[in-house]
């Protein structure tokens, strides 16, 4: 009954919705009707009501709609082959923006916020479970932690088994498996890449159950007991995905310096869009920090290896054959983020390059199996990664006008503006309202640009031979002793900022000289408006192009821990640490002793026992002591160090982030591009007076 009158109401307003997009005024009329309607969805902002968040939606839909009725109807006349051009690629670009914001609302209007299902208080009926951890050319280092963090999990030994999954065949790898008492699995022909390897060890297991955690990502202690439970009460249940929580800085967070202050690039996916695809059943695999029933992977005959992307492909197979999957927003396992620019490049590539490949060979919108709902979520990250060449064409767009003078909008710059503005204002104000913990506005605009000019051809290629390419492994755990600015990865954006920076100029010469000029100043203003909004993002997105220094091997985490320092002297003190990574630890100095008397082991004091480890004193800084551990401590020792540091159950549990503002994050922003130039400047000012150093003679009194 009740869809029956939500069917009703929607018939019934349609007519008026029709009336919305179709009516045509003048810009005056036009810009009234704007403001009032962002005065509507001022006041209906005051709540935080979900129904009231359904309005604002279709209000912007609405208005989103009505713009590009316009565009189409009013807009699409040109002068000459160029303009033609060059104008429908501008609008093919603004209807691309127009159908992911549809999407994007479908997504997000309704998360589904799971909570975790207990198991039962009988352990027989516990289902087993193999613990899969897939590695090929990753350190020993980086694989180390995980398998430790693996075996620290809290699941009855004899229903779950972890396994090395070395497709690398390294034999540090076989000894390391069996000091520590797991699984060690290769196989000697490498197809199909990590898609080959799990399918490979699918053949030699048996667990009810598969868990896939990345060679970097660690879990906590609870991570089978929070996401285990579902499998028992729903037998349709293929896969509960967890996020993927990264507790070292990726290359935004390292490099801009703001870039702590603003919710991660992952973070919108690894919250509403995720929770809103579990709301339609439409959750993906995301190749990590996952538990998928094993008969769910044998009917679809593995994990998918037709693409480079196995994860997503993986679960859109098992939702065609009905199969459920599930979305839990509680960080249970963390991992390594991308430590450089151009090895996010490369991972962001490849994963565009598969979400690709499964849009031509195994496109959602065909093919039985899914709802409408999931066809339209998975259509949604495909469409995503085709975003380079929009972005280029709405970057560029004000250099037609301001360097050539050519018209690829037919129409006056204030009837633009006019039906521009509700358009533009009610996506970034609702976007804000329903994700701005997740998601800064503007910010997106940066994460696309950085990656727009190397995605091009890629997904270009893909899209025409989708069978081209293969599988790449990105890089973790790298160091970097000095920063350098990586020009390779931003030389295109450099060229563009030039470019728009030439352009604005100009642009700026024919407004004050329009009589001299013969064109309309307000057309010249909304052009560099345009150029200036454009170049600012540009420059935010070269601005993370300026690596930072990162000397550090080991992430360090806030935790306090009473420990126990003792003495080359034999006395020991009680304290409590700050900071703990697996390299070292940072602690409060209980006493001016540790100035005389050498500390030689550290005991930290837990509820399930102490661990004593021997450290090396490597600095004071004024009340706290920073000890680095000893790198040779015994396997059962550095397992317990592990539990401790990163297997915690609450290891990840941070607090959300402030909600976004739009004008605070316009601000933070700019000053990302401020900071660029202030830093290029102090660098340059100082290798000229480290050459005016070398180049000085002691004979002329420099030195």
């Amino acid at each position: 009954m009740k869809k029956f009158l939500f069917y009703l109401l929607v018939l019934a307003l349609a007519p008026a919705a029709v009336l919305v997009v179709i009516t045509p005024m003048d810009s005056q009329k036009q810009y009234i009707f704007g403001l009032i309607s962002i005065g509507i969805l001022f006041l209906m902002g005051f709540s935080k009501k979900r129904s009231i968040s359904v309005i604002m939606v279709v209000m912007s839909i609405l208005m989103s709609t009505r713009y590009m009725y316009f565009r189409v109807t009013q807009t699409l006349h040109f002068n000459s082959e160029i303009e033609t051009i060059l104008g429908m690629g501008l609008f093919l670009a603004e209807v691309y923006i127009w159908i992911m914001l549809l999407l994007n609302y479908l997504q997000t209007i309704w998360p589904l916020k799971r909570e975790i299902v207990p198991l039962p208080e009988d352990m027989n009926q516990w289902p087993t479970v193999d613990v899969y951890i897939p590695t090929y050319n990753e350190s020993l280092d980086v694989v180390r932690d995980t398998v430790l963090a693996a075996q620290c999990i809290d699941y009855p030994k004899d229903k779950m088994k972890i396994y090395i999954l070395d497709d690398g065949k390294r034999r540090e790898f076989a000894v390391f498996a069996a000091d520590v008492g797991v699984g060690y699995i290769t196989r000697n022909e490498h197809s199909h890449a990590k898609a080959g390897n799990l399918n490979h060890a699918m053949k030699l297991t048996h667990g009810e159950l598969i868990t896939v955690f990345d060679c970097d990502h660690v879990a906590t202690r609870i991570f089978l007991q929070a996401t285990v439970g579902g499998f028992l009460t729903d037998p349709k249940l293929a896969l509960v995905q967890t996020p993927h929580y990264f507790y070292s800085p990726d290359p935004f967070e390292r490099n801009l310096s703001v870039g702590r202050n603003i919710p991660n690039e992952g973070q919108l996916f690894y919250g509403p869009i995720q929770q809103g695809n579990d709301n339609w059943n439409a959750t993906f695999f995301c190749g990590s920090c996952a538990v998928i029933r094993r008969s769910a992977l044998e009917e679809i005959g593995g994990f998918a290896v037709e693409t480079v992307t196995e994860d997503a492909h993986t679960a859109l197979k098992m939702q065609r054959l009905g199969w459920k999957s599930a979305f839990l927003d509680i960080p249970l396992a963390a991992g390594l983020a991308t430590e450089r620019l151009v090895l996010h490049v490369i991972q962001r590539t490849r994963w565009a390059r598969g979400m690709t490949q499964i849009f031509r060979v195994d496109n959602p919108l065909f093919g039985r199996g899914l709802t409408i709902q999931q066809r339209l979520c998975y259509l949604s990250a495909m469409m995503y990664y085709q975003f380079a060449l929009p972005r280029i064409a709405f970057l560029t767009a004000p250099l037609a006008y301001l360097l050539f003078n050519l018209n690829i909008i037919y129409s006056s710059a204030s009837l633009v503006f006019a039906y521009a503005l509700p358009h533009l204002f009610l996506a970034i104000y609702l976007n804000s309202r329903m994700n701005g913990r997740h998601r800064y506005s503007f910010w997106g605009e940066i994460y696309d640009l950085v990656l727009a000019f190397h995605l091009v051809l890629p997904t270009a290629v893909t899209m025409l031979f989708p069978k081209r390419g293969k599988f790449n492994v990105t890089d973790k755990g790298a160091l970097l002793n000095v920063g350098y600015f990586d020009f390779r990865v931003v030389r295109p954006h450099l060229v563009v900022a030039i470019l728009l920076a030439i352009a604005v100029i100009w642009g700026l010469v024919r407004a004050f000289a329009h009589d001299h000029f013969g064109v309309d100043p307000k057309v010249i203003a909304l052009n560099v408006f345009w150029g200036l909004y454009s170049l600012i993002f540009l420059l935010a997105a070269i601005a993370v192009a300026r690596e930072t220094r990162q000397t550090r091997k080991t992430i360090r985490i806030d935790v306090k821990i009473p420990v126990l320092i003792h003495y080359a002297s034999g006395i020991s003190s009680r304290s409590e640490t700050l900071d703990l990574s697996m390299g070292g630890c940072r602690i409060v100095a209980p006493d001016e002793r540790h100035l005389n008397d050498e500390i030689e082991e550290v005991e930290l004091l837990l509820q399930s026992g102490a661990i004593s480890i021997p450290v090396t004193t490597m600095g004071v800084d004024g009340e706290f002591i920073r000890l680095k551990f000893a790198e040779d401590i015994p396997l059962s020792r550095r397992r317990e160090l592990v539990r401790v540091v990163l297997s915690r159950a609450d290891a990840w549990i941070n607090p959300p982030k402030p909600q976004d503002n739009p004008f605070r994050s316009m601000l933070t922003i700019m000053r990302c591009v401020f900071d660029l130039f202030w830093l290029t400047w102090k660098t340059r000012r100082e290798n000229r007076r480290q050459r005016a150093l070398l180049n000085a003679s002691p004979e002329d009194g420099s030195l």
